[in-house]
């Protein structure tokens, strides 16, 4: 039993870069190590809120093309890829989004105009994210939350404006940095 742990403990430490002693183990039993292991292990493959918008396009087949316009007016074309989240998309590309919430629609930071002939092809609004427009100021028929709108391909050439101020009940006037 004792050789099963030092290899558990091994295995461990070469998978997770950090030193696993049979001493820290000890009192356990090897099944119950392993099983926890295993339920931890699955997570690992997922990727975190906003890492999938750092990874490129696979393909031109993948790509959406999108163009952010920001407070002061300017635009900026990004080529996006099917399944990005435009506000995790605007981080990457350092535009002024803040998404306080972390897209949990807990907040209206988010908030975008969507030009009209897009804006029929996005799927309806929930009750939350409802909700949370109701709060947004400046709010329009074409507001949207960029966290909510993921990207595919009927969307290609999208654009989204950012209204002139956002509110966020946390710390309003803070600038925005992205995650």
């Amino acid at each position: 039993m004792a050789a099963s742990i030092r290899l558990f403990c091994k295995q461990m430490s070469a998978i997770h870069k950090l030193p696993v002693s049979s001493k820290l183990l000890q009192g356990y039993r090897l099944s119950a190590l392993i099983g926890a292991h295993r339920r931890s292990f699955r997570l690992q493959g997922y990727l975190c809120n906003g890492e999938y918008e750092w990874e490129d396009p696979k393909s031109e087949a993948d790509v959406v093309n999108i163009t952010y316009v920001d407070r002061q007016g300017e635009r900026h074309q990004v080529r996006g890829k099917v399944g990005d989240n435009v506000m995790y998309l605007a981080h990457r590309y350092n535009i002024e989004m803040e998404g306080a919430c972390e897209a949990s629609l807990a907040c209206s930071t988010c908030h975008v105009y969507v030009k009209d002939e897009y804006f029929n092809k996005l799927p309806e609004p929930d009750e939350k994210e409802e909700d949370m427009l109701d709060m947004a100021p400046f709010l329009k028929e074409n507001s949207r939350l960029g966290c909510q709108i993921i990207l595919r391909k009927e969307l290609d050439g999208i654009e989204v404006t950012l209204p002139k101020a956002t509110r966020n009940f946390y710390v309003d006037g803070h600038v925005p940095q992205p995650h």
